[in-house]
């Protein structure tokens, strides 16, 4: 009897790489974004069309906004998979085609589902967080959005400010450790979810100075977009995404 059964891929071996590699990185992801800008910013648009309607959804309240916009980039690497593989395609020296870029995660849609599973709970935790923040602070009424945005940017409140982004930047570092290079990973090379999370661990632990480099700057390109009320997001998300593949090349040989 035939006793043959699929290959497990083997724990991925991991690179070290400069401090300043990062920023090859997202020189590398804008010649992508460059080379196929209809698809690239097709995902862009869905970014900002995504994070409008959530907005609307919840009526101006901070305390909901500033807990989803944080969510926005928790859950960044999953909704940039499109992205991924765009950038593999062009490095195979395929066409920039959007439609097969929408159905990439079919080829690991378990494990790839389990991570997203993971990214959720992350984020209602972290939601949950947020909102005993805003109720320790402002134990009477709610503030308003505008109300909110002026204590973000005076002095007022900065006990408030102090521990909401302690918290927010711990569940940050969080998703930012285990989603490195892990969705690359299970879409390129097919690893499970947990290979690649782990992966994703020991690549920050290898290269810690690259990967707060990194870590800076996904921070301040994404607070750009946010700040300039989405319309950033159309070129940031896809920057973005592009560079991270570029990332996991570089730290996965």
């Amino acid at each position: 009897m035939d006793d043959t059964r699929p290959a497990v891929p083997a724990f991925p071996k991991l690179r070290e790489v400069p401090v300043e590699q990062p920023l090859v990185w997202l020189r590398r992801g804008w010649g992508d974004l460059v080379a196929c800008p209809l698809a690239s910013l097709f995902y862009g648009l869905c970014l900002v069309g995504g994070g409008i309607l959530m907005v609307l959804a919840l009526g101006g309240a901070p305390e909901y906004i500033a807990a989803v916009t944080s969510g926005f980039l928790i859950g960044g690497p999953f909704f940039a998979i499109g992205l991924y593989e765009l950038s593999r395609r062009r490095e195979k020296g395929l066409p920039c085609s959007l439609g097969p870029t929408l159905t990439a995660w079919r080829g690991n849609a378990g494990n790839l589902g389990l991570f997203a599973a993971l990214l959720l709970v992350i984020f209602l935790v972290w939601a949950r967080a947020s909102m005993v923040v805003f109720a320790l602070f402002y134990s009477g009424e709610m503030p308003t959005l505008s109300g909110f945005l002026r204590h973000v940017v005076s002095t007022d409140h900065l006990g408030f400010l102090a521990a909401y982004f302690a918290i927010g930047g711990l569940f940050a570092l969080i998703a930012f450790a285990i989603s490195l290079v892990s969705i690359p990973l299970m879409l390129d090379r097919g690893h499970d979810a947990i290979t690649a999370a782990i992966a994703s661990v020991r690549a920050l632990f290898m290269n810690p100075g690259a990967m707060f480099v990194w870590a800076g700057l996904i921070a301040l390109l994404g607070g750009l977009g946010l700040v300039t009320f989405l319309a950033g997001m159309l070129v940031v998300g896809p920057l973005l995404g592009h560079a991270t593949w570029h990332a996991y090349r570089d730290l996965v040989e």
